[in-house]
């Protein structure tokens, strides 16, 4: 059995299931990905994010603000926490910091980032953050605000073994895309490695960042098998310990899930 801890299915490409989400969901599940989260980015997708958990069973919804969102007024602390009661809802993100195409000086990602911790926080649900070329600030503003309090995963990782570190010391867990099947991640299979399976979760980000053999395709949930098959490889242990221990991590982290 695999998770498919983070994903965007409000944005799948659904022309192979003639345009039904309930058969891309079921062709995941005949892969065994018999779970999935759906992740939020702004508020135009919330609504539809928390829909689609609502009518799936094993889908469940984040309620969040991609830091490279653009907002005509930022979102308050508050808005947050009301935005996100719904029991759907098990977790707060994403959210973080990527200086990727920062403009500016980072001021208003960096308090958004803030904001959202701190709803975690008085929410208790756990936080998917998103970081880019953010390292020192986004350890930095994760301690400051306490992150620790509630956990959560660094999600679609590809920063240093160090920064991991920093965040397994805080509690997260630490999430692997498809990028770890590129030939040009060598660097990020080291980390892989180095990061116990035990603080390891696995996801797609679909419909990004396909794995091989499907690179450059439209990524979807039944595809965090091959990253599934790549973390076994790399740690030379059986795909079976890799999906046992993650669908583990995964429901040991987003305790409202319920399962």
């Amino acid at each position: 059995m695999l998770v498919d801890s983070h994903c965007h299915l409000d944005c799948l490409d659904l022309t192979p299931y003639d345009g039904k989400l309930a058969l891309a969901i079921h062709a995941a599940r005949e892969k065994s990905v018999n779970f999935i989260l759906c992740v939020c980015v702004d508020l135009e997708n919330a609504k539809t994010v928390l829909e689609i958990a609502k009518q799936h069973e094993t889908v469940w919804a984040s309620f969040g603000i991609h830091p490279n969102e653009k907002m005509e007024k930022e979102i308050e602390k508050e808005m947050i926490i009301e935005y996100a009661q719904d029991k759907k809802i098990v977790a707060i993100g994403e959210t973080g910091l990527d200086y990727y195409r920062l403009e500016g000086e980072g001021d208003i990602m960096q308090e958004r980032f803030r904001r959202h911790i701190q709803a975690a926080r008085e929410l208790k649900k756990p936080l998917i953050i998103h970081t880019r070329q953010a390292q020192e600030d986004t350890i930095k503003i994760m301690k400051e605000e306490k992150a620790q309090e509630v956990g959560g995963v660094m999600h679609c990782f590809t920063e240093s073994m160090s920064m991991a570190q920093a965040a397994m010391d805080m509690g997260f867990y630490i999430s692997f895309s498809g990028i770890i099947t590129f030939k040009n991640a060598a660097s990020l299979r080291e980390v892989v490695a180095a990061t116990p399976l035990e603080r390891l979760l696995i996801e797609t980000d679909a419909p990004y960042l396909a794995p091989e053999p499907y690179r450059g395709k439209s990524n979807e949930p039944q595809y965090v098998y091959y990253v599934a098959e790549a973390v076994a490889k790399i740690k030379n242990i059986s795909f079976a310990e890799v999906a046992n221990q993650t669908t583990k991590n995964f429901f040991s982290l987003f305790k409202d899930c319920g399962l």
